[in-house]
């Protein structure tokens, strides 16, 4: 395994099944499993769900893969950087995500799934813990930010699993978890504002130390006086920051900044 690609491979076929099990995997499902490694997870989807895509970056990883692949055509592998990959292009299309995720791109990888894949309604990933408690996260704790928002608006959380360094080859230097996750039923109103309502997020969280008034200006997307007669109309603090601001109150504000500046 080569430490550049971040991937730390799964050795325990019983977290593998706990995770279908949490991702609520179904017979009909397609999964998108991202970083098969060596086929654990692999190998306990592929006799539960009607199609596995598996995205691996690693050619060097074929030979271990090649006995897996013949003995389940429903398995098909794209040799690809995920982070590159044509997610939409898929066919059939994914209707869950189970996968244990390189560590240095998961973050990226499920804000891409829940912007690209409207399919995929189900996931349960094995990320850093550290990941798992952000992608969740409370206002105003330190652990919150622009992941926090767009995850929270878009998904709510089902199961949360600690899991030890052990069951990896090589061990991590950093503990794990398994989260799970469902999409929002409310989810299909936001989908059209989606690639603004981000780019609001990301903004406001740029600067985090600063009010969120002069984020937006600064990231151009407001000058400093709409943005705070703005907050004031939406209640808030014209001092407030980014992190005070709950998941529910972001398209409340994308709404409002678009609306047009009284005379």
């Amino acid at each position: 395994m080569s430490a550049r690609y971040g991937q730390h491979f799964l050795t325990d076929p019983n977290l593998a099944r706990l995770a279908i099990d949490r991702a609520g995997v179904r017979p009909e499902d397609v999964v998108l499993e991202i970083g098969p490694g060596r086929g654990i997870l692999t190998a306990e989807l592929a006799p539960v769900a009607a199609h596995v895509h598996a995205i691996e970056i690693d050619r060097r990883l074929e030979p271990a893969l090649a006995p897996l692949l013949a003995a389940h055509p429903n398995v098909r592998v794209t040799w690809a950087d995920a982070m590159q990959a044509d997610l939409a292009a898929l066919d059939p299309a994914p209707t869950a995500m189970v996968a244990n995720l390189p560590y240095n791109v998961a973050t990226p990888l499920v804000l891409r799934a829940i912007a690209e894949l409207p399919s995929v309604d189900r996931w349960c990933v094995m990320v850093q813990r550290e990941i798992a408690d952000r992608l969740f996260a409370e206002p105003s704790t330190p652990a919150y930010g622009a992941v926090s928002v767009l995850v929270g608006l878009a998904c709510a959380r089902t199961d949360l699993h600690p899991v030890g360094r052990h069951v990896f080859d090589p061990p991590p230097r950093v503990d794990s978890a398994l989260v799970a996750f469902r999409r929002r039923a409310e989810w299909a109103a936001l989908a059209p504002d989606w690639p603004r309502l981000t780019a609001l997020v990301h903004a406001g969280f740029r600067h985090r130390r600063k009010t969120l008034a002069n984020g937006l200006q600064m990231a151009g997307l407001a000058p400093r006086p709409q943005a705070e007669a703005v907050l004031a109309r939406l209640g808030h603090d014209t001092r407030i920051r980014a992190e005070a601001i709950a998941p529910a109150g972001w398209p409340l504000l994308l709404a409002a900044l678009a609306e047009p500046v009284a005379a």
